[in-house]
């Protein structure tokens, strides 16, 4: 089992800047990678960014790249999302996981853009 622990998430004004942790436990050098999704009410989760354990190679979906920065600190079994530029659209419940995707979701962390 992996135990995840999302924060950071805030209110913030458009343009704006957050920074997001995941802390994670458990088996989760197992997975390939970590990875960030969100979910928007009434919008099924989707994948945002995603760093691998062994060398730090990084994905983002189309609608973050440029503006969000995913990393990991492999020694304190935490990964960090930075977002900068944040657009209304980016408000949602950020969750970070395993990939390949564990059974088990944190709480996520409530991320607000107001416009």
């Amino acid at each position: 089992q992996v135990q995840l622990a999302e924060s950071g998430g805030g209110l913030v004004q458009a343009g704006g800047s957050l920074r997001l942790s995941c802390a994670a436990s458990g088996h989760i050098f197992s997975s390939i990678a970590m990875g960030w999704f969100r979910q928007a009410p009434g919008k099924e989760r989707e994948f945002v960014a995603a760093v691998s354990w062994s060398d730090g190679t990084t994905y983002y979906a189309d609608s973050v790249k440029g503006r969000f920065t995913i990393s990991r600190d492999n020694a304190k079994n935490t990964v960090y999302l930075q977002m900068n530029s944040l657009r209304p659209d980016d408000t949602a419940v950020y969750y970070c996981n395993t990939i390949p995707i564990s059974g088990s979701w944190g709480q996520g962390t409530q991320v607000t853009v107001s416009s």
